[in-house]
């Protein structure tokens, strides 16, 4: 290896979002090497496919700071290259290939649901295949996704309120009727989200909506009137897009089942009415017994996500099992992952981002916690013998011999640049391919035109 930098370890970061891209720095700052394993062509995960579409300034500054990272000495990366059970390469073929240290920063793979009657039905989704639709990640984009007039998104957080941007702005949808278990002063969304479908949301109906709980919103010391104020706010800055759609909200209701006419298509969501009440200081919720059928056509769920079960590690609750004693906690949080036979950190493997909490804050706390992430793994390293020389080509024809297109950093680079001059071309502000065939055919031409 030719380098100034003389690396101290040879680290695996798997999975290419903000928190393995900063955690990678991080781990490359302390004098590691660090090879970056990624599912998809593209690094940035969530931020490149979670972001809503018209972010472009957002967007296009956190692509600055991820090929700066790529750029690094001594960072490398592998695209199109999956990790985990039956993948393309497994945690054990990591370890052999002389990783001494694994981090995993994958994200939330998963999807929640809530497991009742008719999710099979059509015009049953969940939330993040359809931001991944929208946001042209392959294999997702390529899907078909039958959306109805009527839609319900079973949730009230930051990812509600993009689906439902979506829902009005491109699919130009007659209804969207957000459902929420618990009451208006539970309510998760940002006051920027709210701006962004502000123009659209029936005040009316949500005023009446929350004017219907206000006296058991005060019994529980909550404000009506601060959560009107927030709407109010939201819409007076929120600018209209060309669209008939209505956004409406309906608070207190657990979908109990999805019901589906005789096409196997939805035609209805049952939902429970709920109330209040608090508990050790803790407002909660529970069901009243009684029912009532919406007349949608569409359900989308939107109350997060989980881990892969098939990756790898040992799932709880929807997520990797963490150390209960870490060796080496940062901040009083644990970055390891227990072995549940023996109770003991499995001791090589660390956690960060979704993949350690799922559905857990935007960038900024998935870029902390995958600095925090790499400042554990660090400490580990610390105890670990130095490498006199790194086993690179090992790595590399291992990678070479999976007989498929990888991905290196100037492939990155040349997809992008293909990717913008593609964008200028059509006079639009962003372009994304959405066949993984294509990004490869892009990457091929951009490299014979050098």
């Amino acid at each position: 290896m030719t380098s100034n930098i003389q690396p101290k370890h040879l680290v695996a970061v798997i999975g290419a979002g903000p928190a393995g891209l900063f955690a990678a720095r991080e781990l490359a700052n302390q004098g590691h090497y660090v090879v970056i394993f990624n599912r998809d062509i593209k690094p940035g995960g969530l931020a490149e496919y979670g972001i809503y579409p018209d972010k472009y300034k957002m967007k296009t500054g956190l692509r600055g700071q991820f090929h700066q990272i790529l750029f690094m000495e001594n960072i490398e990366y592998f695209g199109n290259v999956a990790v985990g059970e039956d993948q393309d390469l497994t945690l054990d073929d990591l370890r052999q290939l002389g990783f001494q240290a694994l981090l995993v920063t994958v994200g939330a793979q998963g999807t929640k649901w809530l497991g009742m009657p008719g999710e099979d039905l059509q015009g049953v989704y969940h939330a993040k295949d359809l931001v991944y639709h929208y946001n042209h990640l392959p294999p997702f984009s390529e899907k078909h996704y039958e959306i109805g007039q009527r839609v319900a998104v079973i949730g009230v957080g930051n990812v509600m309120m993009d689906i439902s941007h979506y829902l009005m702005e491109r699919r130009r949808v007659q209804e969207v009727w957000a459902i929420a278990r618990r009451g208006p002063g539970e309510i998760k969304f940002d006051k920027n989200e709210v701006e962004a479908v502000g123009a659209h949301m029936d005040i009316p109906q949500i005023e009446g909506e929350i004017d219907h709980w206000s006296e058991l919103m005060r019994s529980l010391d909550e404000d009506p009137d601060k959560v009107k104020e927030l709407l109010h706010n939201a819409v007076a800055r929120s600018v209209p897009f060309d669209s008939p759609s209505r956004f409406r909200l309906r608070f207190l209701l657990s979908p109990r089942r999805i019901l589906g006419d005789s096409a196997g298509r939805v035609c209805g969501l049952e939902v429970e009415h709920n109330t209040l009440f608090l508990e050790n200081g803790d407002v909660r919720s529970r069901g009243l017994g009684t029912t009532e059928v919406l007349p949608v056509d569409t359900v989308i769920f939107a109350i997060g996500d989980r881990v892969d079960d098939h990756f790898g590690l040992p799932v709880a609750a929807n997520e990797f099992v963490k150390a209960h004693q870490p060796r080496y906690p940062v901040e009083g949080i644990t970055y390891e992952v227990e072995d549940p036979q023996t109770h003991l950190p499995i001791l090589d493997v660390f956690v960060a981002g979704w993949a350690r909490r799922a559905s857990t804050g935007l960038v900024g706390i998935a870029r902390k916690d995958g600095t925090q992430g790499a400042q554990a793994v660090n400490r580990y390293l610390a105890t670990q013998p130095l490498m006199d020389e790194l086993p690179l080509d090992k790595v590399h024809a291992r990678v070479r011999a999976l007989g498929k297109f990888i991905v290196d950093k100037q492939a990155v680079l040349r997809l992008h640049s293909f990717e913008q001059e593609h964008a200028k071309r059509l006079g639009v502000e962003d372009f994304k391919f959405d066949r993984v065939e294509d990004m490869i055919t892009a990457i091929q031409m951009a490299h014979e035109n050098i």
